[in-house]
């Protein structure tokens, strides 16, 4: 390779550990070129898987501050440069290495920190960001419901005792206009209104004076 294409090589290289948020290194040896374009298309937008060469991809790592690479650049390498969700990338490499055993995953970065084989299959077994941000957005709202329930609670109560109050004052107009008292006066009322009625028999006796005038009358006749 002349020396101007390594140089862009390595370049490339370097700017795709600077873009990535993580990097995954495999052996693919024994892998087929069809086996290579299936993982290729199982990863998706979420990592572009390159194959590169253990030289200048030691040179792109110390070009873009990264160390400790070197004693995993050995055998056939490629690298899953990983852009999207790095759970869901460690995943996709993960099914697919129990499905072809011959894919060997021997360790990467993210962000900055190296990570080996363990490391990666741990993080494999992360729920996925979709996964977390449902959860999160079913707690908020959860959290919110319960919030606006306690909001309306109390308007809530207010409209009823008012719809009481309402129903009540149109079966006892008094309650609004006089409180408490005010019913008992009410009740009062009709006992006095009853008090003439029973007086009226001692006012219809007057009509017996003119019976004493009789009797003044005869007086006057025996008089006579």
């Amino acid at each position: 390779m002349a020396r101007a294409d390594k140089q862009a090589a390595v370049a490339e290289i370097a700017e795709s550990f600077s873009e990535s948020a993580g990097a995954v290194l495999t052996e693919y040896r024994g892998l087929t070129v069809k086996e290579l374009q299936d993982l290729r298309r199982s990863l998706g937008a979420n990592a572009n898987y390159a194959v590169v060469k253990n030289t200048l991809a030691k040179l792109a790592a110390k070009e873009a501050g990264i160390e400790g690479f070197d004693e995993l650049l050995t055998g056939p390498t490629a690298i899953a440069f990983i852009k999207g969700d790095v759970v869901e990338a460690a995943k996709g490499l993960r099914d697919f290495a129990k499905a072809n055993p011959t894919l060997v995953i021997k360790g990467g970065v993210l962000d900055g920190a190296l990570l080996d084989a363990k490391e990666i299959a741990k993080l494999a077994d992360l729920e996925s960001r979709e996964v977390l941000l449902g959860k999160l957005a079913g707690a908020m709202l959860a959290s919110l419901s319960q919030a606006v329930y306690l909001l309306n609670a109390p308007l809530a109560q207010a409209a009823r005792l008012a719809g009481a109050l309402e129903a009540k004052a149109q079966e006892d107009p008094s309650i609004l206009a006089g409180g408490a008292g005010t019913p008992v006066a009410a009740e009062e009322a009709p006992a006095a209104a009853e008090a003439p009625a029973d007086e009226a028999p001692a006012e219809e006796a007057a009509p017996e004076e003119p019976a004493a005038e009789a009797a003044s009358d005869e007086g006057d006749t025996a008089e006579a």
